[in-house]
């Protein structure tokens, strides 16, 4: 039985990881800004009121949780802002930079003390939620500025963090759920469903290791291009 901590996790993909996790048994913490009734009924610790963007709402969450050891942080929380060339806002690039970047490296930056280090075998384990979208190779489209370059910068500070944290015995998984019916993409009836994603981004998780750190997988287990 391990400890996950999932940050958005009152919808969507961040749901379905509690609602999978709980049902096989794991310890879920779950962070949000204001929890659905939906999570509320998991019967799961709930830890609401968490803003990922603001420094003190973040160390407010560490205080919440002490000296608990976390197994897993699967930092989930992001936005989605459609930004085109014509149509360049430069406040909501800033805002998806702070949420879909900034905010998973605020919040691993505060709970490294909850993560346990390992030595051969690798301790916790730490999850970026970036997309196939902050694919350099793979943008053979353009547009949505703010997304792509947010999920580029994700996607770096990920391969930075799986450099410093490997000697402490932490690995980090760098995960694309795939293409999903959720709110986020107006529930597209080309996306999967969040239990198929989620069960394959849990599958990238148990496979993780100190030898893999630092991939960038598909939740179907593609390794992707940078």
């Amino acid at each position: 039985m391990a400890t996950y901590l999932i940050t958005g996790a009152n919808r969507g993909i961040g749901y379905e990881y509690c609602r999978q996790l709980q049902a096989r048994n794991d310890i879920v913490i779950a962070v949000c800004r204001t929890a659905s009734e939906e999570l509320k009924q998991l019967g799961i610790q709930v830890e609401e009121g968490i803003d990922i963007t603001s420094d003190a709402s973040v160390a407010d969450l560490q205080t919440r949780l002490g000296n608990r050891a976390i197994d897993a942080l699967i930092n989930n929380a992001g936005i989605v802002k459609r930004v085109t060339l014509e149509n360049l806002d430069f406040d909501s690039i800033r805002e998806q930079f702070e949420v879909n970047a900034l905010g998973a490296l605020r919040v691993t930056h505060a709970l490294l003390p909850n993560l346990k280090a390992g030595s051969k075998k690798a301790g916790s384990k730490i999850v970026l939620m970036t997309s196939r979208m902050g694919s350099i190779a793979d943008n053979t489209s353009g547009s949505s500025y703010g997304y792509r370059m947010s999920k580029v910068a994700l996607s770096m500070a990920g391969k930075s963090l799986a450099h410093d944290l490997k000697p402490h015995g932490i690995a980090v998984a760098i995960l694309h759920p795939g293409l999903v019916q959720t709110r986020m993409t107006n529930f597209t009836s080309g996306g999967i469903t969040t239990e198929e994603s989620v069960k394959g981004l849990l599958a990238r998780i148990d496979e993780l290791t100190l030898g893999n750190t630092g991939t960038f997988w598909h939740a179907n287990g593609e390794v992707l291009p940078w």
